[in-house]
């Protein structure tokens, strides 16, 4: 039946014409922004997934900055603790020569207050970001011998974040303590009543009571390179610990942006190809409404109009 009132061809027609135009639209957002999701009208579940991950990979990026700088400051305290052992082979190597009888100590000495002095040069220039594990003072205001370092940050099914990080002892690794003189270099032992860092030879003589004292010197020295290897050790494995998380971290941050892009991610070839279909439907589209419309021209020649 045709209708002057309605034209049911071309309702038809402009209700497929509007729903080809706003896949068309829904297609063209998908190739401007790359995304299929792009807000929550698209999924709402998926764009939440999305949402919530790229957050929390936001914050595995802070992460991974923490984890850099901890890394950075451990490998300076445990470079500055080789170089240390270094000198302090060299003390001991002097305080050996100084036991043959004969041997002018006051020389020996010099070399050795050289060497004192490296150490302490050393062990205030191992600061990296203003943090020094070698030379402190305990009893500064807010002082902690414990240093953490953020390692992860994981969520788990019911939405609760967890920050883990690792812990570094750096009681071990203090070569000087400006407060009360506890560190490996400036504690004074009681067999000998020195310090590593300021004992003194040149007054010792080749009696036997001062070769034995000169023994006992050679012995703290040596134990005091032992604590040193003790202390770069546990820095050289934490370290090792830190970079093992790093890497962790940066493929665990690949991986879920990898994820969130095949929740949310347009597939371009497919939109590429659904644009064209849906450009060619357009244009079939406007055509079929345009011969709807053209039958009530011809209900006028009917009449002879």
């Amino acid at each position: 039946m045709t209708s002057i009132l309605t034209n049911n061809g071309a309702m038809t027609a402009l209700q497929a014409l509007a729903q080809t135009e706003q896949s068309l639209n829904t297609t063209q957002s998908q190739i401007s922004t790359g995304e299929r999701v792009a807000d929550a009208s698209d999924n709402a579940a998926y764009w939440s997934i999305a949402t919530t991950m790229r957050s929390d990979n936001g914050a595995l990026s802070s992460v991974d900055d923490s984890l850099n700088l901890g890394s950075a400051t451990v490998g300076v305290a445990d470079t500055a603790l080789t170089s240390v052992i270094s000198v302090m082979d060299q003390i001991k190597d002097d305080l050996v020569s100084a036991a043959e009888p004969g041997v002018d100590k006051t020389k020996i000495q010099t070399n050795i207050d050289a060497l004192q002095a490296q150490l302490s040069s050393i062990a205030n220039s191992a600061s990296f970001n203003g943090i020094n594990w070698l030379s402190v003072n305990s009893g500064t205001a807010g002082y902690s011998p414990t240093a953490n370092v953020v390692s992860s940050f994981s969520r788990d099914s019911t939405g609760s974040i967890t920050v883990s990080t690792i812990t570094i002892d750096t009681s071990s690794t203090k070569l000087y303590d400006a407060n009360g003189q506890s560190g490996i270099l400036d504690s004074v032992s009681s067999t000998t009543g020195e310090s590593v860092a300021n004992m003194d030879i040149s007054a010792l003589t080749d009696s036997t009571t001062d070769q034995a004292t000169l023994s006992e010197l050679t012995s703290q020295v040596d134990a005091a390179i032992q604590s040193i290897t003790s202390a770069a050790s546990t820095l050289g494995a934490t370290k090792t610990r830190i970079d093992i998380q790093t890497n962790f971290v940066s493929a665990l941050s690949d991986a879920i942006t990898s994820g969130v892009g095949s929740l949310v991610d347009a597939d371009m070839n497919e939109a590429s190809t659904r644009l064209q279909a849906l450009q060619t439907q357009q244009q079939l589209g406007v055509q079929s409404l345009s011969i709807a419309n053209q039958q009530t021209t011809l209900i006028l020649k009917l009449f002879g109009l």
